[in-house]
């Protein structure tokens, strides 16, 4: 890995395990309560090297994880969180060269997981401020030549998809069961549509297209996040976990 340039997006870690997300350019500082850190002093060094404020204060510089970057990026929509993305890549089995349809793009958390997993995605997004801002998201994590295959269509997905043989269909709307019938023509034969809802009676209905549309292998499933304290002896389940956010519910379009 090479050493931190200007442009790229870094993490700052102080000692109470706060973070920030910080874009390297010439002639910025970074500043907080605890006195400033000029880039030109992070430009330069390798990752993992801890700087010191004006005031004394350290921090460890890190390149970001996706997860990180979704939390802490710009957002308009509410986002997919990390815990569903990993799960809904698997499930959708998301791989280099499918031909993807996301609609709803939100902020584009789903999107820059699929992206860097090496797919090609047509977003049809309602409202231009969020696909403006998924754009924006995508090219500041994974960079410009990743909107090479990013394509965002300001439409409604429940009046139709022009694009046909797709391989994957990807839901983040609040009634999916308009777009099956649609789905069901634009897929190719084995593909698969997958659908995250936040209430169950969200669920019912999809899962009641699906069937009456001839999509098979349908199945409906949700995520639950229980983190653990570690401390020396003292190892227990955290008081707070990430339980329900949305039902991940995924189908494949049989063979006619």
């Amino acid at each position: 890995m090479t050493n931190l340039r200007e442009g790229d997006l870094v993490l700052l870690l102080d000692s109470k395990q706060r973070q920030y997300l910080v874009t390297l350019q010439a002639g910025k500082e970074f500043h907080s309560h605890a006195g400033f850190i000029s880039h030109e002093e992070i430009i330069g060094a390798g990752e993992g090297v801890t700087l010191r404020s004006t005031r004394g204060a350290s921090y460890t510089v890190l390149r970001p994880t996706l997860s990180e970057f979704i939390l802490k990026m710009p957002r308009g929509a509410q986002v997919i969180y990390p815990k569903d993305i990993g799960p809904i890549l698997m499930l959708a089995d998301i791989r280099p060269g499918l031909r993807v349809l996301e609609s709803g793009v939100g902020s584009g958390a789903l999107s820059m997981g699929m992206l860097r997993c090496g797919v090609d995605i047509v977003g049809y997004e309602l409202r231009e401020e969020f696909a403006d801002r998924a754009r924006a998201n995508v090219e500041r994590f994974l960079g410009a030549e990743a909107l090479d295959r990013y394509r965002i269509e300001l439409r409604d997905c429940y009046e139709g998809i022009d694009e046909t043989d797709l391989d994957r269909v990807i839901l983040d709307l609040p009634e999916p069961w308009q777009v099956v019938s649609h789905a069901a023509t634009a897929l190719r034969p084995g593909g698969l549509i997958l659908a995250y809802s936040p209430s169950i009676v969200q669920v019912m209905q999809f899962r009641e297209a699906l069937d009456k549309a001839g999509f098979i292998l349908a199945d409906s499933m949700e995520v639950l996040n229980r983190g653990w304290h570690v401390d020396g002896m003292a190892v227990r389940p955290d008081h707070r976990m990430v339980a329900h956010t949305g039902f991940l519910t995924t189908a494949r379009r049989g063979v006619e």
